[in-house]
């Protein structure tokens, strides 16, 4: 079994990461870290395979942890493409650089990759000059619902806060998982925050 340590800030893009690779057969999630410090504590006893690690965390950022754990293999898992902070990434020792709107088979492939000691991905837009920006995934609404998600909220909480029914909130979440491609509210936070669709809470 491949060994793996999530590193997010956000409870809920882990638990979305968690249950991805929990459906691999060989991939077991050994634990959990919310910032690049915990990580730095957490990896000498966890001795993961491999660390998905995040780069923009509010305490302890990814490049600065990266830097503090050499010969690990560390895959980055980021929203932004941002080919200066990625390249500062890779020089500080990471084996490839994932986006988090990859699908699970790519997410698995990277882990084993770099488990296995081979070069990891880099995603497309870190070799490409800047384009133009795609139009928005979600409506206004959609975003606004999936963002409430993201911060916990009941579908009752949402409706509430925003002054419609609940069974309006419902509606608005499965237009959002349809354009998004997922079945639930956690894969759907993900996805958004992948897309840049909605901004983390």
């Amino acid at each position: 079994m491949l060994r793996v340590l999530i590193v997010d800030d956000h409870p809920v893009v882990r638990e979305g990461l968690r249950g991805m690779l929990s459906a691999e057969p060989d991939i077991d999630v050994a634990g959990e870290a919310a910032s690049g410090e915990e990580a730095v504590a957490l990896a000498p006893r966890l001795d993961p395979d491999v660390i998905l690690m995040d780069l923009r965390m509010p305490s302890g950022d990814g490049v600065s942890a990266i830097r503090r754990l050499p010969g690990r293999g560390i895959l980055v898992l980021t929203t932004y493409d941002d080919r200066a902070e990625i390249a500062r990434a890779i020089e500080a020792g990471a084996a490839g650089c994932l986006l988090k709107d990859a699908s699970r088979a790519e997410l698995a492939a990277a882990v084993r990759d770099v488990a296995a000691g081979r070069p990891g991905p880099r995603p497309p837009g870190a070799a490409r000059p800047p384009r133009e920006a795609p139009p928005p995934v979600l409506s206004a609404r959609e975003a606004e619902v999936l963002g409430l998600v993201a911060e916990g909220l009941t579908n009752a909480e949402i409706g509430a806060r925003l002054h419609i029914g609940e069974a309006t909130v419902k509606t608005h979440l499965l237009r959002a998982f349809a354009k998004l491609g997922v079945s639930d509210r956690t894969a759907a936070v993900v996805a958004a925050l992948g897309r840049g669709a909605i901004r983390a809470p």
